[in-house]
């Protein structure tokens, strides 16, 4: 698939640094979190997973509009 990955490794802790990307995917896991079908692995395969995620993400953006 497209999709690329990279580990982030913290240099000092309990120093704030500015992170790249990270507060994006956190954000959207967290409104995904959400859902109630998403908060628990209920799909068999991971294509009923992605249609859910899917289907997830619509109804954020319909409310959203709406």
């Amino acid at each position: 698939s497209g999709w690329n990955m990279r580990v982030i490794k913290r240099r000092q802790r309990h120093v704030f640094e500015a992170l790249p990307k990270r507060w994006i995917v956190e954000r959207t896991s967290a409104w995904l979190s959400q859902s109630r079908r998403l908060s628990k692995a209920y799909e068999v395969t991971a294509f009923y997973a992605e249609a859910f995620v899917k289907i997830a993400c619509i109804r954020r953006m319909v409310r959203l509009l709406g």
